[in-house]
């Protein structure tokens, strides 16, 4: 499949750059008259998952997955379910392990890789409703698990999931996860690492004997973060070892249905293979998609209550 040309002719003037596109949405956009209906669902492990409902009748569902510390009540996530209901199709978010407001039972919490996890929803979707079609997207991290779900299924993926469309989403983990060393990203490894440090330390209240809560005060850098804490936890030797274990490439040849990739070439937290030009010429599952403008979750359109990314979604999952 050709890559395609955007027609997202940028955001208004005063987002000049990648980092205002990215941080001006995510503090100041709201999203209203969403109202969820939650489920709470149990894992094969024992344990549970949230999952958010915006229901309007139809026959055809969207399964959002959302970011690194999102929930359903995010912005990103929110434009999209609005837009889907008022397009007449069914929304269902899907809350990772210790989002939503709720921490969870097991030690675990979630990453880019929890594909296992979307794979319980769909499972449960399947057998307690009755749609006919089934759209899957996701957003930065949501769009990494939904690539390696849709890999990991293959030619085996359910005939009633027809297509999937994704954005700012980091294709190759440990490209995405250099750029957090960078200077100029300082803002936002300062703001996920935040809140990921009190979340670990919630979870150390649960698992006193497995956190170090000495270390995680001395934690400053994703790589030291990762290493003592996400791959320790999750079953991986160390942070390097976690970014190539569940990097959503490993898995993205094998996709088998439409699958639209929107990355933006100025993303401050995409590196060089988030890009994944190469695998979209060659297999015509892969829709690549890289405007010059967009940010991490930004594609602001002038005075227009819906993003550009939203409207493209919508456009390529119901064509």
């Amino acid at each position: 499949m050709p890559i395609l040309k955007s027609n997202y002719s940028g955001p208004p003037f005063y987002l000049f750059n990648g980092h205002l596109e990215t941080i001006i949405p995510s503090l100041f956009r709201k999203v209203t008259g969403v109202n969820y209906q939650r489920e709470k669902i149990k894992t094969p492990d024992e344990d549970f998952l949230n999952l958010d409902w915006s229901k309007v009748g139809s026959d055809k569902l969207l399964i959002l997955s959302h970011g690194l510390e999102g929930d359903s009540g995010r912005h990103y996530i929110m434009g999209l379910v609005k837009l889907f209901n008022q397009n007449g199709i069914d929304a269902l978010v899907w809350n990772n392990r210790t989002c939503g407001g709720e921490l969870n039972l097991k030690p675990i919490l979630y990453h880019h890789g929890a594909s296992y996890d979307l794979d319980t929803v769909i499972e449960h979707v399947f057998s307690t409703n009755d749609y006919k079609s089934v759209f899957l997207s996701g957003i930065s991290m949501g769009g990494a698990q939904t690539l390696k779900y849709l890999g990991e299924k293959g030619l085996d993926l359910d005939a009633r999931i027809v297509k999937a469309a994704v954005y700012s989403t980091p294709c190759n983990l440990p490209s995405s996860a250099a750029t957090l060393k960078e200077k100029r990203n300082v803002f936002y490894k300062k703001r996920f690492l935040g809140k990921l440090k009190k979340k670990m330390a919630a979870k150390a209240l649960q698992f006193p004997e497995l956190i170090d809560l000495e270390m995680l005060e001395k934690v400053d850098d994703f790589d030291t973060f990762d290493t003592f804490f996400t791959a320790k936890i999750h079953g991986f030797k160390d942070a390097d070892d976690f970014y190539q274990s569940v990097s959503a490439d490993n898995w993205m040849p094998a996709i088998s249905i439409p699958t639209l990739i929107i990355n933006a070439l100025n993303d401050p937290l995409l590196g060089p293979a988030c890009y994944p030009v190469s695998l979209a010429e060659s297999k015509p599952e892969i829709i690549l998609e890289m405007p010059k403008f967009g940010g991490h979750t930004g594609f602001v359109n002038r005075s227009q209550e819906f993003t550009w990314a939203e409207y493209r979604i919508l456009d390529f999952l119901l064509k």
